[in-house]
């Protein structure tokens, strides 16, 4: 259902080639766009250097960001393959487990798209404030902030879109787990079937804590241990290359004041 067409939606592009692209080949794009608006400045400079390093790790990632995105493609392609019969309420609950791969994935990808981004963030900051881009007239300041801002607007888009992949694949086993036979039953805490005698025997109340009582406690799903530590490593790794930079700026002005 909603959560097929949003893991397809990720990758997509309109049928016959239309203009309007999906999130995610549009971030593919505007990174490649990005690298272009560097090349210029970039393949004048030594082999060795500041900005050798941060343009390395820039290029490896974005490379791996596009394979993996293509693997996911294939991947979501073959979760939402359409039922060969309708879908009875008894299957549903296997239906919404074949996005389980595809849903799990999109989670890896959209970290990858900010730590990609970040990369590249850091190697503009490097060529501006290690390699005096802006002095060079084959730095572009134009078409790099230009590109850079592009390539930021296609990451939050793309990000948006996997995000709600990830939680409407959520939404669709907390139902299935809920109703699996796609019919209303019981739920403690939830919902409770109660006939007239019932309710008269409650003086006719009708407030829902009298009858469906207190659901059993439940793991929060909403947190995600793995990806948390992800994300920290990441934030880890992008504080430690700004420190390297920040060092060796430091280190440059010393020496320029002859300390």
């Amino acid at each position: 259902g909603d959560a097929a067409d949003a893991a397809l939606a990720c990758f997509e592009r309109p049928a016959g080639g239309g203009a309007a692209a999906r999130p995610l080949p549009t971030f593919v794009e505007a990174i490649d766009a990005l690298d272009d608006a560097l090349a210029p400045f970039l393949e004048g400079q030594p082999a060795t250097g500041p900005h050798a390093e941060p343009r390395a790790r820039f290029r490896d990632a974005a490379a791996a960001f596009a394979a993996d995105a293509e693997r996911f493609l294939s991947l979501a392609g073959r979760a939402t393959e359409p039922a060969p019969t309708p879908v009875a309420g008894g299957a549903l609950p296997a239906q919404v487990e074949r996005l389980a791969p595809p849903a799990e994935r999109s989670r890896d990808l959209a970290t990858q798209a900010d730590q990609l981004h970040r990369l590249a963030v850091r190697l503009i900051e490097t060529c501006e404030q290690e390699c005096s881009a802006r002095s060079s007239d084959a730095w572009n300041a134009r078409a790099v902030t230009r590109a850079r801002r592009t390539a930021d607007d296609a990451r939050r888009e793309a990000v948006d879109a996997l995000d709600r992949v990830r939680y409407l694949w959520r939404q669709a086993r907390w139902l299935t787990d809920r109703f699996p036979d796609a019919a209303l039953r019981d739920v403690p805490g939830l919902v409770k079937l109660v006939d007239r005698a019932e309710i008269e025997a409650n003086d006719w109340s009708l407030t829902p804590g009298r009858y469906v009582g207190v659901a059993p406690e439940e793991k929060d799903e909403n947190f995600d241990f793995k990806a948390a530590l992800r994300e920290i490593h990441a934030e880890l790794e992008t504080l430690d290359a700004e420190a390297a930079t920040l060092a060796t700026r430091i280190r440059k002005n010393f020496e320029e004041l002859g300390i």
